[in-house]
């Protein structure tokens, strides 16, 4: 008798995308080179946040040479509900052992690193954070002000919020098991995430740390001299919602 054959691993990259119209292209041929022909199979999510320079445009013209499901917002909403809708298609998308991945859509992270992510996820984690904090990860042209405040934000949230495994908690660069998501983005189920920029990317992590999910990192390396134009983040605003956010933390009391 002949062993039945175990459907490969899907890999669903999820992307929140607001004015991403110049680095898209890069990004979806590096996941086409680094992951679909490389033996997985997979899906791109990618979540139009009202952009105004063409990026769902970009979307759809990727759409006859990848798998790519657009969703669309038509005014900005913010990374929070960005996000989250993103993750709730996939996980309409996925199977519970699948790979859901969310990155920045700004060409700053490299799709090569999935692999790795999804392996660990393989092999038993349920989530997988690309990490600045660990031996190995670099952080390429970003202002010394922005490196402290996120290593300060790092060593805040290990303080007071430790997770077993998790050092860099507001990372974009992330490997979840599908089901995880299915269970905490539920189909029709109401909104679950409270912050609408980028202190979203903690607040997952806190609602999953009273799941106790198993969660590992891997280092990274973060090009921000890649990513187009200036940044969006607002700095003092950035600032003022995550120590709000570790304030209130109520959601996971």
């Amino acid at each position: 008798m002949t062993e039945a054959r175990q459907p490969r691993m899907q890999v669903f990259l999820t992307l929140p995308a607001y004015n991403e119209a110049e680095a898209l292209p890069r990004l979806l041929a590096a996941f086409e080179h680094d992951i679909l022909r490389q033996g997985y199979g997979g899906r791109v999510v990618i979540v139009d946040d009202g952009s105004t320079d063409g990026t769902a445009g970009v979307a759809r013209e990727w759409s006859s040479r990848l798998p790519v499901e657009l969703v669309q917002h038509r005014e900005n909403r913010g990374l929070g509900e960005t996000i989250e809708d993103g993750l709730r298609r996939a996980g309409e998308l996925a199977g519970a052992d699948d790979v859901i991945v969310t990155m920045d859509a700004d060409d700053t992270h490299s799709p090569a690193l999935i692999r790795e992510m999804a392996q660990r996820i393989n092999g038993g984690y349920d989530v997988v954070i690309a990490s600045r904090y660990r031996p190995g990860a670099q952080v390429v042209g970003l202002s010394a002000l922005r490196r402290l405040m996120s290593f300060c934000a790092s060593i805040l949230f290990q303080v007071l919020y430790p997770i077993p495994g998790a050092r860099d908690y507001t990372s974009g660069f992330r490997a979840y098991r599908a089901a995880v998501v299915q269970e905490t983005f539920p189909q029709g189920g109401a909104r679950v995430l409270r912050e609408k920029g980028f202190a979203s990317m903690a607040e997952i992590l806190l609602r999953l740390r009273r799941r106790g999910v198993r969660i590992c990192e891997v280092p990274m390396i973060l090009r921000y001299d890649r990513k187009p134009g200036t940044g969006k983040m607002k700095i003092g605003a950035t600032v003022g919602k995550t120590l709000a956010l570790l304030a209130r933390h109520r959601f996971v009391e």
